[in-house]
């Protein structure tokens, strides 16, 4: 079965991720758009570095091919918000990216994408899912890749520097300019060397790169900037005294952030930091977006601006769809995703890093201070995390425990309310919460919980986890 989660169909190499199952995932997606008399409009397609992907945008793009649909293919490896940009960009109504984002090395996978340069909604997937449903592999339409090219129904481009030029366009030059920052920036083996190292030197930052070959096992290591993940980055800042380290996931959607003092700054608190800088220096209003399981700290911003902070379910076409909605500013979640207003309707590490630089240059404080002063004035939120791999059994177990009885433990923290909006989220009346969800792109069991202390966000994890028998 190929089945759609929060970031598109994503598979272990060899096992999902197979020819046979891409070419039927791209013929049911033929079908969609034939049925919907859209044929016309061309499908553009990106890749990453992971390994199978190039051979996999071939495989995807000779299935269109031989439904007679135009693919517009992305010659270089490309992040997956440049894909996006270019979907919005040309107006085209379908596109695909070759990606498995932060996910281990062994996996690869497919996100879709429609009109606009967003993720495809649920009732987009699930049509797709059931076109899927309605063919074999005897009903796949092939044409040969290089065949088709000859005759035009393949075309391959480079949209590369209108991607940059947009992000340049947006930015306070001058003040990058004036203050000359040094940066350390790790792409993490994936695709956001160049397009980011292009807009820091543009901007005359004095730049230096790690981790930047082609490694389809990213060195060993899960392709998502972490604290964990990016400890060398982190202690190479330090070291080198630079103003500022810049961490990207596989697909440079996600960004880690470090400050001077090789601290690690939390996807929360980056959160906290654009929106605050957003509204406040550069004057663009609005309310925030942010998932179940992102910082609270965000409301009371929102709150302290007179604005709105507007929950949704994880997935990022929920925050997008809620921006779009309420004409929010700024969207995002705790896992290092986030997008402005007038951007694309998807995850950009690359322009939100090219933000923060210039943040840190027109505001001059180390970004440690800023969020010591937001915490000061809000109160203060540490957030923890827990993740567990499950059995089938144990899955099934927990769904009927939390999900179908929906039992609970008893919290040392007083219960304000439980909400079923994306897995189990518990909101105590200190203004602390937790949440207990299954995740939509591994097999993994969730909590996240944030408290006024990290000794008692732990402390509520483990109560959950003894509930759980985890």
């Amino acid at each position: 079965m190929i089945k759609f989660g929060t970031g598109g169909f994503r598979a272990i190499i060899g096992e999902e991720f197979t020819r046979a199952n891409l070419e039927l995932l791209t013929q049911g997606l033929a079908n969609k758009i034939i049925r919907e008399n859209l044929q016309r409009y061309p499908v553009v397609i990106g890749y990453d570095r992971r390994f199978l992907s190039v051979t996999a945008t071939k495989w995807c793009a000779q299935v269109l091919a031989g439904n007679g649909i135009v693919t517009q293919v992305i010659t270089e490896q490309a992040p997956t918000p440049l894909i996006m940009f270019t979907i919005k960009s040309k107006g085209t109504k379908y596109g695909m990216a070759v990606t498995a984002s932060h996910n281990p090395a062994e996996y690869n996978g497919i996100k879709i994408f429609t009109e606009g340069g967003r993720d495809a909604s649920e009732e987009v997937t699930r049509d797709i899912e059931a076109e899927i449903g309605k063919i074999t592999a005897g009903d796949v339409r092939l044409l040969d890749y290089d065949k088709a090219k000859v005759l035009g129904i393949v075309r391959e481009i480079n949209p590369k520097n209108e991607y940059i030029d947009k992000i340049l366009s947006v930015l306070d030059l001058d003040a990058i300019k004036k203050r000359q920052p040094k940066i350390l920036f790790d792409p993490m083996y994936g695709v956001g060397k160049t397009s980011l190292q292009t807009i820091l030197i543009t901007a005359r930052c004095d730049i230096d790169v790690i981790h930047d070959r082609h490694d389809p096992l990213f060195g060993g290591r899960l392709p998502a900037p972490t604290n964990d993940t990016l400890r060398r980055l982190s202690l190479m800042v330090y070291e080198g005294q630079y103003d500022l380290g810049i961490g990207t996931d596989g697909d440079a959607d996600r960004i880690g952030l470090v400050d001077a003092n090789g601290k690690f700054i939390h996807p929360n608190d980056i959160l906290v930091l654009l929106y605050y800088y957003l509204h406040e220096y550069k004057n663009w209003k609005g309310s925030v977006v942010r998932n179940v399981a992102t910082t609270h700290l965000l409301d009371r911003l929102a709150a302290s601006f007179g604005e709105d902070c507007h929950e949704v379910p994880v997935g990022f076409k929920h925050i997008s769809s809620k921006m779009d909605e309420t004409n929010a500013l700024i969207g995002g979640e705790s896992s290092g995703g986030l997008t402005v207003r007038g951007h694309i309707h998807g995850k950009d590490g690359i322009y939100a890093a090219a933000l923060l630089v210039e943040m840190f240059c027109v505001i001059g404080k180390p970004f440690s201070e800023i969020i010591n002063d937001i915490q000061l004035e809000l109160g203060k939120l540490e957030m923890s995390e827990f993740d567990t791999r499950f059995t089938a059994e144990k899955k099934l177990e927990l769904q009927d425990l939390l999900f179908t009885r929906k039992l609970l433990p008893v919290f040392s923290e007083e219960v304000d309310k439980v909400t079923w909006l994306d897995g189990c989220k518990v909101t105590f009346k200190n203004g602390g919460w937790i949440i207990c969800r299954f995740s939509g792109t591994e097999p993994l069991l969730r909590i996240f919980c944030e408290q006024e202390t990290m000794e008692r966000a732990n402390a509520l994890i483990n109560e959950m986890r003894v509930f759980l028998g985890l």
